[in-house]
């Protein structure tokens, strides 16, 4: 299941507080997924890596009770008290078997030992699948009966409206618009370290904007994503100097056209990001009467991707001549 639809089916259960598990491989945003809803609902949201525990860290530390002669646990502090959350459990699968048996107490009494889970809080649980290799320990049946199962897929059209909306550098999203397949490149089968996935990409923005030396730049990259995609996107924003004025086009001021394809790729997202950090109605009819010009298909990726990041142009009179541009393109 893509992202967009995933968000829809765990914010409905974690409403009704279903236990759900969260399946799929390393780094393809699994937690974001989960603490993107809990910001959105105003919720709290604690994240525990259970794959970094001890039993004790979740069952806590027993004691003796001298008015009851009897022996009591002790519970954690980061475990919630009260109001309303996400206890979000990740690398479930990953853990001991000494955690996973607490864990497991929680999922299904919502308690352990002398805590109680507040009536307020929804359990999502998440882990790799047992053929991503990371350590993981099969699921009790009774206990995979518990939870409401969904196994995340990587959409480029989902990331690309998050990577919008989360202001990574343009280069990137022109890049992954250009070659798709580069978005997600682990291989269950492959001995590399390095791969890339929608948190390396993060990974590279931060490289980015950081003051590495342009020497290094290659290496540094290799390390994040590795060093195929590497290469491949650092020839690619080399034609970021070939680009247009962007602040002209969005200003009404320039009509070049480019033609090279890589180009058009690259001038297509950089467009959907300058706009977005200063967006107006003026711009944006600046942008779409730009767009007519353009190859279709580069056209229409502009304006999926502006409606992606919730720009709403449907008023807008030189949208209505887009439409009538290209309809033959969105059939």
């Amino acid at each position: 299941m893509k992202a967009s639809d995933l968000t829809k089916s765990l914010a409905a259960l974690i409403e009704q507080k279903v236990p759900t598990f969260l399946w799929g491989a390393p780094g393809i945003g699994k937690s974001s997924i989960v603490k993107q809803i809990a910001q959105k609902n105003k919720i709290d949201f604690i994240d525990l890596r259970l794959a970094l525990m001890d039993p004790t860290d979740l069952k806590g530390i027993p004691f003796y009770d001298k008015e009851s002669h009897t022996a009591l646990w002790a519970p954690p502090a980061f475990l919630p008290g009260k109001g309303e959350g996400i206890l979000f459990l990740d690398e479930l699968n990953s853990a001991a078997p000494a955690v996973q048996s607490s864990a497991y107490q929680l999922i299904l009494d919502r308690r352990v030992g002398e805590y109680e889970l507040p009536e307020g809080w929804a359990i999502v649980a998440a882990g790799n699948r047992e053929g991503d290799r990371g350590v993981t320990y099969r699921m009790p049946a009774p206990l995979a009966n518990r939870f409401v199962h969904f196994e995340l897929e990587v959409s480029v059209q989902d990331w690309k409206e998050w990577a919008y909306m989360s202001g990574l550098d343009s280069r990137i999203i022109a890049y992954i618009s250009y070659k798709n397949e580069h978005l997600f490149t682990f291989e269950s089968k492959s001995e590399l370290k390095s791969f890339a996935t929608p948190r390396s990409w993060e990974y590279v923005d931060s490289i980015l904007k950081s003051n590495i030396d342009k020497t290094l730049l290659l290496d540094t990259l290799s390390g994040a994503v590795g060093k195929e995609v590497g290469v491949g996107f650092l020839s690619f924003i080399k034609v970021m100097d070939r680009l247009p004025n962007m602040e002209d086009i969005l200003e009404g001021t320039a009509f070049e056209y480019p033609e090279e394809v890589d180009v058009l790729y690259a001038l297509s997202s950089g467009l959907v990001s300058h706009y977005l950090i200063n967006p107006s109605e003026e711009r944006l009819n600046n942008l779409l009467a730009y767009t007519l010009e353009l190859k279709g298909e580069f056209a229409v990726m502009i304006v999926q991707d502006l409606q992606g990041a919730g720009v709403r142009m449907e008023g807008c009179e030189v949208f209505k001549k887009w439409v009538r541009e290209f309809s033959y393109l969105l059939a």
